[in-house]
């Protein structure tokens, strides 16, 4: 497998600037994902690696070698789409191998990678058979497949699982996992959905309106955003964000909640994961609200609440799934001090002191 390298690579179609200067590293055998909203780049980025768009300047390098102007069949990438792009005509074995007979290989060494590659993603028994015999997975399975024959130095995923339902989903996230581990493969991965990301990467790259947010891995971008952007986009429930101001020593969130902080004033938001805040706690430190339940969601194992705190503010807290609350109910809740997030004005994280409160 090999590495590639990223350095101010910058993409334009006429006056429209889409990828603004990007540096990232993927290291052999690493499984690196690009998330972000709609129309963020990642896609025209991995299509840039791929070969498929032109690079407007900056430079790719694949194992220290230049590919800027490289053919894409030069690069010895392989690439599964969104779409499966199976040849209906075709069998599962003839699509397979399709590539390699372009190539010329012999038909015996053909015959023996495709053999391989089925067994790998339990294809074997599907050779004969043509896409519309297929259910979505295997059809998606046989485009992987179509990639793993080819050998290639990286593999690339332009949002392959998003034409599948959430149960398929979920399965061919755990196919790739394993098949990543099994190859031994370098992998990038284009996807909008935060939950993919955090369970397949090694590595995060999170892209806003064609630019690097943060790269890091899952749990670092978790427990560390670099500011308000990934935060809200990293984690599911989304972080709750309240507005803050200095006050008294302090700072004052909404629905009357009180920090005592140095240096207050350079913090304008805090933020605080659903799954890091209490219901009922004991008596202690830290921010406290007291509310009124308004949604209730519950998820089998997870219940989520919508409070109202006040102030034009719900806070959503994650609860056992056995939790009784009910709509209307009122509840205190309460902030581990340790797992709250502080952004500056600019939305960037600070990481501003917090002193013991003083006592009653």
């Amino acid at each position: 497998m090999s590495d590639l390298k990223l350095r101010d690579v910058r993409k334009s179609f006429g006056a429209v600037n889409v990828i603004k200067g990007v540096d990232f590293d993927v290291d052999d055998r690493e499984f690196v994902v690009f998330v972000g909203p709609s129309g963020c780049g990642k896609s025209t980025l991995l299509r840039m690696i791929a070969g498929l768009e032109s690079i407007t300047s900056g430079e790719l390098t694949i194992d220290g070698v230049r590919e800027n102007e490289s053919e894409p069949t030069e690069r010895g990438l392989a690439m599964v789409f969104q779409s499966y792009a199976l040849y209906p005509h075709m069998t599962v074995e003839e699509n397979m191998g399709f590539a390699l007979r372009v190539a010329k290989l012999p038909k015996a060494e053909i015959a023996a990678k495709v053999r391989e590659a089925a067994g790998v993603l339990e294809l074997s028994h599907l050779l004969d058979r043509r896409p519309k015999e297929l259910s979505g997975g295997q059809r998606q399975r046989v485009a992987i497949g179509r990639a793993i024959v080819r050998n290639p130095k990286i593999f690339l995923f332009d949002e392959p699982l998003s034409n599948l339902d959430a149960a398929l989903r979920v399965n061919m996230r755990l196919e790739l996992m394993r098949l990543h581990k099994q190859l031994d493969a370098t992998m990038i991965y284009v996807t909008h959905d935060q939950t993919e990301a955090m369970t397949m990467a090694d590595k995060i790259v999170v892209l806003r309106d064609g630019l690097i947010e943060q790269v890091g891995a899952p749990m670092a971008l978790y427990n560390r955003p670099a500011n308000v952007f990934v935060a809200g986009f990293i984690g599911a429930p989304k972080m709750n964000f309240l507005p803050a101001s200095a006050e008294g020593g302090g700072l004052r969130l909404p629905g009357g909640a009180m920090l005592p902080m140095a240096e207050a004033s350079a913090c304008a938001q805090v933020g605080i994961r659903p799954e890091h805040l209490s219901l009922d706690p004991l008596p202690g430190e830290g921010a406290r609200w007291q509310g009124t339940v308004r949604i209730v969601e519950r998820l089998g194992g997870l219940t989520n609440l919508h409070v109202d705190v006040g102030s034009g503010f719900d806070l959503v807290v994650q609860a056992a799934g056995a939790h009784d609350a009910q709509t209307g109910d009122t509840v205190t809740l309460a902030a581990d001090p340790a797992h709250l997030h502080f952004f500056d004005h600019e939305e960037q994280r600070i990481e501003p002191e917090l002193r013991q409160a003083e006592p009653a």
